[in-house]
């Protein structure tokens, strides 16, 4: 009889495991999927992110230029039985949870560069945003250019800024707690726990 009994609850002990490993498993991938759609959505689910000053081209997105900080997102189960969402690119925590920070001297010349690459000052590999120009030399008026233009612009201000004073970014949240997130969380524990039996 002590022998029946420690085999059924060995067996409920597995499947519980299961259920757990299981659920763990589909949190992950919803939540990944969700924090990827916020992308798309430009939102932190139904929280709309702050548009660009400057340069708000909007065919390209928010938060996305190489789309590194896209990809980086990454999710994990532990082995505490928990899920962890993480990201490796260094200046995701400013986008996600916004702030300030201090302009160096490193940044003005990066600032100076994107100015005349965009200008046509310099080349760069991988950018080809240099302004159209009529024979005289004078920037042709066209959509480009005056995007260009304001992207320009935008670089000037940035790097004429003194190394030391502080630069506002605002935030754009991508990563973390949200009520939709939870009732999505809850429907998979849901869902998962109806075929407890099936385990």
């Amino acid at each position: 009889m002590a022998e029946k009994s420690n085999q059924v609850t060995r067996d409920l002990q597995r499947r519980i495991n299961l259920l757990v490993r299981e659920t763990l498993k589909d949190i992950r991938t919803e939540a990944l999927d969700e924090f990827d759609r916020n992308f798309e959505r430009e939102a932190f689910f139904n929280e709309k992110w702050a548009r660009r000053k400057f340069n708000d081209d909007k065919s390209r997105g928010l938060l996305i230029r190489t789309g590194n900080l896209r990809r980086s997102i990454t999710g994990r189960v532990t082995d505490r039985d928990s899920v962890v969402i993480e990201t490796t690119e260094p200046y995701a925590r400013i986008h996600n949870e916004g702030g300030t920070i201090t302009v160096t001297r490193k940044m003005k010349a990066y600032f100076w560069y994107r100015y005349q690459t965009v200008t046509g000052g310099k080349a760069a590999d991988g950018f080809s945003n240099n302004l159209q120009r009529k024979k005289n030399g004078a920037p042709r008026n066209n959509k480009r250019n005056r995007a260009l233009t304001a992207e320009a612009e935008f670089y000037r201000a940035m790097a004429m800024k003194k190394a030391g004073s502080k630069i506002t970014i605002p935030k754009r949240q991508f990563i973390g707690n949200h009520p939709d997130l939870e009732k999505l969380l809850k429907e998979i524990f849901y869902n998962n726990a109806k075929n407890f039996d099936a385990l």
